[in-house]
C-alpha cells in the first residue's frame, strides 16, 4: 500500500546503455531513493559487465539483463523476460529507451501501472544528466545534483593496491590514458598518447597507465609501441569495478567521450577530456575540476556525428597536441 513517503514501492528502470549512459543515470537512482525511501528499485541493463556497476549500490534491489543481440534475440527468449518482469508488479516505470519497441513490449509487462518516458532534447542543449533528470518532473521533483556515483567495494580496491605496489606506482603521480572509443570520432591518434605518456614522464615525473576495454587492446598496445617509456597497459585485463578503483587512485585520466571518462568522475579522479566531435555541454566530465580541450579553428566542432566529413579527416581530434593536454594534466593536479 502506498503512503506519502513512499508513493511508489517498486520501480523498474529500462536503460540497457552503455557504461557512460549508465553512471549518467546514478543521480535518477539518488533522487527516486530520496523521493521514496522503502522503494526496491530495479534496473534492467544491456549486460553483465554493465550490471557489476550497480553491484555494491544498496539504493538497486535488483538487475536484470536484457540481451537484445544475445539470450534475448528471440521473440521466445523475450516472452519469458516479459513474464519474469509481469511477475515483479511494479507500480512506476521510468523508460529510458523510448524509440526501442522491444522496450515498449517488456515495459507493458508492468501494465496498469504509472509510466514516465524520458525526451531527448532536441531544441535546447542541456546535460545528458540533466535531460534524464527532467523525466522525473511529472512527480514534482526537481533535483539540482548532478554528480555521478560508483560504489566501490573492498575487494577492487584491494586489487588496485596490489596493482600499484607491484608495478611500482606508489609515490608518484599517475595519469590513466584510455585511448578508446565506440566511435572513431571520439579517438585521439594513438601517437599523440604516446607522445603525452613520455612527456607525463619527463615533464610531470609521473607515470601512466593505459586503460580501457577487451576491444582496446590493439590501440592500446599501438600506443605502447610508439612510447618511449613502454607504459603499462591495463586494456582488458580489469572488471568496470577494478578500472573504477584504479581510477580513484590515478591523480588524472586523459581520454576521450566514452565509459571510463564517467567512470572517472564517478569515483572522484579529475579529468582531461578531449572533444571534437561530440558536444561537452550535453556529455562532459561532471563535477568541478575537470578540463576539457577542444581544438581551436575548426568550424565543423561540435558536429554531434558519429562520422567524420570534414576532408581533413579528424581535424578536430588531430588538432589537440601532446603539449596542450600534459600542461592541462598539470594544471588539473596543481590544483588538486
Amino acid at each position: 500500500m502506498q503512503n506519502e513517503r513512499d508513493p511508489y514501492r517498486n520501480i523498474l528502470i529500462i536503460k540497457p546503455g552503455a557504461v557512460g549512459d549508465l553512471l549518467q543515470m546514478t543521480p535518477v537512482i539518488r533522487v527516486l531513493t530520496n523521493y521514496s525511501p522503502g522503494a526496491r528499485i530495479t534496473f534492467l541493463v544491456g549486460s553483465r559487465a554493465t550490471a557489476e556497476l550497480f553491484k555494491n549500490d544498496p539504493r538497486v534491489y535488483q538487475t536484470i539483463v536484457f540481451d537484445r543481440t544475445g539470450m534475448h534475440r528471440s521473440f521466445s527468449a523475450q516472452g519469458e523476460l516479459w513474464r519474469t518482469l509481469r511477475g515483479r508488479r511494479y507500480d512506476l516505470v521510468l523508460n529510458f529507451q523510448r524509440s526501442n519497441l522491444k522496450a515498449w513490449f517488456l515495459a507493458s509487462a508492468a501494465f496498469p501501472c504509472r509510466i514516465l518516458v524520458y525526451h531527448k532534447t532536441k531544441d535546447r542543449t542541456i546535460h545528458a544528466v540533466v535531460n534524464y533528470l527532467e523525466t522525473l518532473a511529472p512527480l514534482g521533483i526537481s533535483p539540482t545534483d548532478t554528480s555521478l556515483e560508483l560504489i566501490l567495494d573492498d575487494a577492487s580496491r584491494a586489487y588496485a593496491r596490489e596493482l600499484f605496489s607491484s608495478h611500482g606506482l606508489e609515490g608518484a603521480p599517475v595519469v590513466a590514458l584510455n585511448p578508446g572509443a565506440t566511435h572513431a570520432v571520439n579517438r585521439w591518434p594513438a601517437a599523440r598518447f604516446a607522445e603525452l605518456a613520455d612527456m607525463i614522464a619527463a615533464k610531470l615525473a609521473g607515470k601512466a597507465v593505459i586503460v580501457g576495454g577487451p576491444d582496446d587492446i590493439p590501440l592500446a598496445e599501438e600506443v605502447r609501441a610508439l612510447s618511449r617509456t613502454k607504459p603499462l597497459s591495463l586494456a582488458g585485463r580489469t572488471s568496470l569495478l577494478q578500472l573504477g578503483a584504479v581510477l580513484e587512485k590515478c591523480s588524472v585520466l586523459v581520454s576521450g567521450d566514452t565509459g571510463p571518462l564517467h567512470l572517472a568522475t564517478a569515483v572522484g579522479t579529475k579529468a582531461v577530456a578531449l572533444f571534437g566531435a561530440a558536444d561537452p555541454a550535453r556529455t562532459g566530465p561532471v563535477g568541478n575540476g575537470h578540463r576539457v580541450i577542444q581544438a581551436a579553428g575548426v568550424a565543423c566542432v561540435p558536429c554531434r556525428s558519429r562520422t567524420c566529413r570534414n576532408p581533413a579527416y579528424l581535424e578536430c581530434m588531430v588538432k589537440i597536441t601532446a603539449a596542450m593536454v600534459v600542461d592541462a594534466v598539470a594544471s588539473v593536479m596543481e590544483q588538486g
